[in-house]
């Protein structure tokens, strides 16, 4: 947990800056967490035996956030936009003489790509946002800093609440094959957590509160299947963290594995659910 409010001291304050500044910064920061988490994505990767070159990785993953993203400009494209990633990291492994090496490398390639670029979401998040209703609480953040501020609430109080409820009364664990300090006990206190944020969260934001009794168990399940994609990719490549960008503290993917899985799917509720 001292590792987690270290990480959240060291990366809030220019988050929030960035995230009250609004566009292009927001943007520019979130291409930024791509970029090195792709580079630490292609370094685990070969880690794990795939012959991922990081060189590859990052302008193929900056392209599939930029299509997650989906600015104006590019709507109706972004599909177009991830099918071509698809099929420059196939032709990229055609260099390869053993075709094992080189189907690893495609395999691995379009993977880190996919996967560091779905942090893209939160950008899109921004505008599938419907508007805050005059008079409500979070009126003065606008729907882009409202969403995602919540969004960045949820994830953490799930963290916390997992981590608090799980030392006090884990037991049972799961999934300990990944990850050993996973309780079953910590999965209900961080759904609890994230559920009461998100029935606030939908308060301040003019909505009604019931939809976060779906919005805060979905967004605290993802987020903990984020973390744990991490840790299995980490696992499989021998590895404890992510990089070195911070001494002692892990990498980017580190600090954003659970907004990988998050944002696209709180993305896709909004934009389905909320109006």
């Amino acid at each position: 947990m001292r590792r987690r409010v270290t990480s959240a001291l060291i990366f809030v304050p220019p988050l929030l800056l960035v995230l009250a500044l609004g566009e292009p910064w927001f943007g520019a920061l979130i291409a930024a967490f791509v970029a090195v988490g792709a580079w630490e994505a292609g370094r685990l990767l070969r880690a794990a035996g795939y012959a991922a070159p990081s060189w590859f990785i990052v302008p193929a993953a900056l392209a599939v956030a930029l299509a997650v993203a989906s600015p104006a400009w590019l709507s109706g494209y972004g599909d177009l936009a991830i099918a071509a990633v698809l099929v420059a990291t196939g032709a990229a492994a055609f260099r390869h003489a053993d075709t094992k090496v080189g189907l690893a490398a495609w395999m691995g390639t379009a993977f880190g790509a996919l996967y560091a670029g779905m942090l893209g979401a939160l950008v899109r998040l921004e505008q599938v946002a419907p508007a805050v209703p005059a008079g409500s609480a979070a009126e003065q953040l606008g729907p882009e800093r409202g969403w995602v501020l919540l969004l960045i609430l949820l994830v953490w109080s799930y963290d916390t609440g997992a981590y608090l409820v799980g030392i006090a009364l884990g037991k049972r664990k799961f999934l300990s094959h990944i990850s050993p300090s996973k309780s079953y006990w910590g999965l209900v206190g961080g759904l609890v957590a994230c559920t009461a944020v998100a029935v606030a969260g939908l308060w301040a934001l003019g909505q009604p509160p019931v939809l976060g009794l779906a919005l805060g168990p979905v967004v605290g399940l993802v987020a903990q299947a984020g973390d744990l994609a991490e840790s299995m990719l980490k696992r499989a490549a021998g590895m404890k963290d992510s990089g070195g960008l911070i001494p002692g503290h892990g990498g980017i993917l580190d600090r954003v594995d659970s907004f990988l899985f998050a944002a696209p799917v709180a993305a896709l509720y909004v934009a389905a659910f909320i109006r």
